[in-house]
């Protein structure tokens, strides 16, 4: 079962897989919101998991939140130079037959010479800490209280101008419009453009909004995406912005001189990291409350319990499933020795549901305690840069939200993204009730 992918979810049964044949990578559960299942027996029965072959190449499974917590601040043992996704080295994912390791290289081949992206986050110390400090003055503090005033604006535009009486996609008018409107900002990019933003996130992260392009004009794209930012980059040398991240990247000492490859992977890095993980656990946050009306009525009676549920809705939705690391010398967690050399793959959406760390891990609870103790932001020195201003645009949209409708309602299935990295949705079909 490990060399093969599930494709029928229905009446899928965690337990019906010998335990040595688990592979969680199956983008057709996340698709189907049917992992949990499988993640709960190896949390379990076997938290680091060995899968020892199948369309990702051999690699640990880290599951419980301790073991992930270990992992994510050790990162003199586990590196991220090599790479921070499982996906990222998969073979072509057809469910339908089986790959020769001929193939798989030569696949792996291939993604190489399309350009191995070189992101700060992918990095070492102190190549990733120099990076990181450059371009991180956007998110301190005192610009994120000059942002807050932006992003409320934003999202009151945004909420006022959506359809009343009739049902719409959430996902597109508000999550991802108000996330990308942030990203244009954060880049001082041209605004009236800004819909190319998420056009290159759907690329680098094989979303929906990217299915209809071929592999040529996926490439087109990316290179497009380089060029029109090598141009803004060069403008900023010589013109700096305000304070943008292009002109910090830009006039950087450890990031002005970045070979193409490696500014194309800075800019991946905050094209996706500024937009899919928000923009998913905006939506996710309509759904959980949907799915728990309870805590809806409980969030309309108190409106100061926001803040709290931000932190409550990341960490159910957990955004980005996972994070990979290379061992760099043997290494024992738990019962199992890791071979310098083996990947290791932390699933934060794992961690995130373990009973050990966290009560009754599988309720939304919109006042739990200590609601900030979850995994999605990751821990040490790869924590989310962002973390503050994805906290900041849910926060605001949600005090916005109250202010004009009583109930956003989901009115029919979602569709989630058939990806094992970013757990996100592609459709919420919704209708808003005006207070």
């Amino acid at each position: 079962m490990s060399e093969q992918f599930i494709t029928d979810v229905a009446d899928f049964d965690p337990h019906s897989i010998p335990l040595e044949e688990i592979d969680p990578a199956q983008p057709h559960l996340f698709a189907a919101d049917a992992h949990w299942g499988l993640f709960e027996r190896l949390r379990n029965e076997d938290p680091v998991h060995y899968t020892p072959s199948g369309p990702h190449g051999a690699y640990w499974s880290v599951t419980r939140y301790e073991d992930i917590f270990t992992v994510d601040t050790n990162h003199g043992v586990f590196s991220s130079a090599r790479g921070i996704t499982l996906d990222r080295q998969a073979a072509p994912r057809e469910p339908d037959r089986e790959y020769t390791e001929e193939e798989i290289k030569a696949y792996e081949e291939r993604r190489e010479q399309q350009g191995p992206f070189s992101m700060f986050i992918a990095m070492d110390p102190p190549t990733h800490d120099e990076q990181r400090a450059t371009v991180s003055p956007v998110v301190a503090p005192p610009n994120l209280k000059k942002l807050e005033g932006t992003i409320r604006e934003r999202a009151a535009n945004i909420l006022d101008s959506l359809p009343r009486d009739e049902t719409f996609n959430w996902v597109e008018k508000v999550s991802i419009e108000l996330t990308t409107q942030m990203l244009a900002t954060l880049f001082d990019f041209p605004f009236e453009q800004r819909r190319k933003l998420t056009l290159w996130s759907e690329i680098f992260t094989g979303g929906k909004g990217a299915a209809h392009l071929s592999e040529e004009e996926r490439g087109a794209e990316i290179m497009g995406c380089l060029a029109q930012f090598t141009e803004l980059f060069n403008q900023r040398r010589e013109t700096p912005g305000e304070f943008d991240l292009i002109t910090m990247l830009a006039h950087g000492e450890s990031t002005k001189d970045l070979k193409p490859m490696e500014f194309l992977g800075n800019l991946v890095l905050l094209i996706v990291g500024g937009n899919d993980t928000t923009r998913n656990s905006i939506s996710g946050g309509v759904l959980a409350l949907n799915e728990n009306p309870a805590e809806y009525e409980k969030l309309m009676a108190n409106p100061k319990l926001i803040p709290n549920m931000v932190s409550e809705i990341i960490r159910w939705q957990t955004p980005l499933t996972h994070m990979r690391r290379i061992a760099n010398q043997d290494f024992q967690l738990g019962d199992k020795t890791i071979k310098a050399g083996d990947r290791v793959i932390m699933w934060y959406v794992s961690g995130n549901r373990d009973e050990r760390h966290i009560e009754n891990p599988n309720q939304f609870i919109i006042d739990r305690q200590r609601a900030r103790e979850h995994l999605s932001f990751g821990f040490g020195i790869h924590r989310c840069m962002g973390n503050r201003l994805a906290e900041m645009q849910i926060r605001v949209l949600w005090e916005e939200i109250l202010k004009r409708f009583s109930k956003v309602e989901v009115v029919g299935e979602p569709k989630r993204t058939e990806s094992i990295f970013i757990k996100g949705y592609t459709d919420l079909p919704v209708r808003v009730h005006p207070v």
